[in-house]
């Protein structure tokens, strides 16, 4: 599965459309890039913490010095000092943050539940125009500065990235079709609630983008995606406008894009916002650990489309606030208002 924060559609918008020759060609050097790393799903069961172990994180930062190497010089591991390379530092408190997530949310030790070492590369090619994890570390580009900023600044982008972690060691969903779809909306729902959790923010306090900040000055649009109003994130001549739906009346049937991972994943997005508001507070609190223990309880198909994962997450509510209990009724309510009917 390949798992990019920048989906293909815009990328291919900007090599072919873009009226600049030298966006062109970076877009499809990205794309090349993209194409070549592919993480391989792991079937590894994860250790069990033991009873009031204290979890702390192992961190290490690369510098692939505009390479297209991996790893690259190392350049801070844990516990170091900043080394005034913002990006860098980014890549570090970020990683930390959403360590810090897990394991406060969750009580989850790392992407693996068992201490995983969290390893990223920076400065990863020449104006690279995306961020990946490839099955066992984070890279990022620094973006072109004309169409993205650098990958490490959003906080979510980060979340994201390190939760298809997260589902490569529990529910390892299939990268294609409504599967692959949810990996992806597993993955925004995470990367919102870490920076939610961050900025310790209620439902209806949250913006409900992911990778707002990305975006370049003069680009019009304020994220890659809006979780809150799917399809709005963006509408630039050179990206091209946001394709996400919000309800399976407007799923889209392509074979591109691993058949639309990235923009059919809006539907999920959006159910998990209804629900979300729909209980409010602080949404990692109950929907979120609705969504995290339907993840990693055992119980999901790989190939586990969106009937199944409404079900699941319905079943879970079920389970922990009861079939009656108004964060059941929010669930099931979400479902329905996406178009989801388990």
């Amino acid at each position: 599965m390949r798992c990019h924060i920048v989906p293909p559609h815009m990328l291919e918008r900007i090599a072919t459309d873009a009226g600049d020759p030298a966006l062109r060609a970076r877009a499809r050097r990205t794309l090349a890039i993209t194409s070549l790393y592919s993480s391989e799903r792991r079937t590894l069961a994860p250790t069990a913490p033991e009873p009031n172990e204290d979890f702390v994180p192992n961190r290490t930062i690369h510098d692939a010095q505009h390479r297209e190497q991996l790893p690259g010089r190392t350049v801070r591991t844990e516990g170091a000092p900043a080394t005034g390379d913002k990006v860098v530092d980014q890549s570090y408190d970020w990683l930390g943050v959403t360590f810090d997530f897990f394991e406060a949310a969750y009580r989850r030790n790392s992407i693996d539940g068992a201490g995983l070492p969290l390893i990223s590369t920076v400065h990863y090619g020449t104006n690279y125009d995306n961020a990946f994890w490839n099955g066992e570390q984070m890279v990022y580009g620094d973006g072109d500065g004309t169409l993205f900023t650098e990958f490490t600044g959003p906080l979510d982008v980060t979340g994201h990235e390190l939760t298809h972690g997260v589902t490569q060691y529990t529910a390892g969903l299939e990268y294609y079709g409504q599967s692959g779809a949810l990996n992806e909306s597993v993955s925004d729902v995470f990367g919102s609630l870490i920076k939610q959790w961050h900025l310790n923010q209620t439902a209806d306090q949250a913006d409900w983008l992911i990778g707002a900040g990305l975006l370049a000055k003069g680009v019009h649009g304020v994220a890659l995606r809006s979780m809150k109003a799917p399809g709005t994130a963006y509408d630039d001549p050179r990206l091209g406008k946001d394709p996400q739906p919000a309800h399976m009346d407007h799923y889209v049937q392509t074979n591109r894009d691993n058949g639309g991972v990235h923009i059919n994943s809006g539907i999920p997005n959006h159910a998990f916002y209804l629900a979300a508001t729909s209980i409010g507070g602080h949404a990692w609190e109950k929907a979120g650990r609705v969504w995290y223990d339907t993840l990693t309880g055992g119980k999901l198909k790989s190939d586990s489309d969106f009937k199944d994962f409404a079900a699941a997450t319905i079943a879970t509510a079920t389970a922990l606030y009861g079939a009656d209990g108004g964060e059941t009724r929010s669930v099931r309510e979400a479902w329905d208002g996406v178009g989801v009917s388990p």
